[in-house]
């Protein structure tokens, strides 16, 4: 018969609880930064797991480091950005410039078209990636940019349009270009989106 304890739980004798506990496996100490050998590998793992903002990088101690470099130049081949706790624009969005642009782009790519609402489908879709790209030459950084396109034929009718966002008033903002002929009205919209 077995003897229960307090509560229902089995009583266990004292010589049951000296049996030796299984051992642990044993951690690998890390390597401290200042070993000079394990600064390598101290970097490579800070690379592959970080992301960086970096404009200089300091020389290696001694030849040995100095592949890191390779290692670098193609970390750094595609631009991230690490939190660099800036709330406002290097460069403000000048909905002016951008104006002048789009309008520009519209007049050239519209000159000789006539309504049609298949080609009008893929023409939307062309300006509009020709307007995000001349707008990301501008250099506005953190920007993100929502453009629309729409074509609106000309038969008599009245038309309102509207957009809503939830957004920063101090640095985004928008831009709204129209070209119109006698049988449509083109009309491109830039939003610019500041992101922290």
């Amino acid at each position: 018969m077995e003897k229960r304890g307090r509560g229902g739980k089995p009583f266990s004798s004292p010589a049951s609880q000296l049996q030796p506990a299984p051992p642990q496996p044993r951690r690998e100490r890390r390597p401290s930064m200042f070993e000079r050998e394990a600064y390598t590998q101290i970097l490579r793992e800070r690379l592959r797991e970080s992301i960086h903002d970096v404009q200089y990088v300091e020389p290696p101690f001694d030849d040995s480091i100095a592949d890191l470099g390779k290692e670098w130049k193609s970390a750094l081949a595609k631009l991230k950005f690490a939190n660099s706790y800036r709330m406002e624009p290097l460069k403000k969005f000048q909905a002016h410039s951008v104006e002048t642009k789009v309008q520009q782009i519209l007049k050239e790519s519209l000159k000789d078209v006539k309504y049609d609402d298949k080609v009008f489908s893929h023409l939307s879709l062309e300006l509009a990636d020709r307007i995000l790209s001349a707008v990301k030459e501008f250099g506005y950084h953190r920007y993100k940019f929502i453009i629309k396109v729409l074509f609106i034929q000309k038969t008599g009718q009245a038309i309102n349009i509207a957009s809503r966002w939830i957004w920063d008033v101090a640095w985004d903002s928008w831009v709204a270009a129209k070209q119109e002929t006698e049988t449509y009205v083109a009309l491109a919209l830039v939003f610019a989106l500041y992101c922290e």
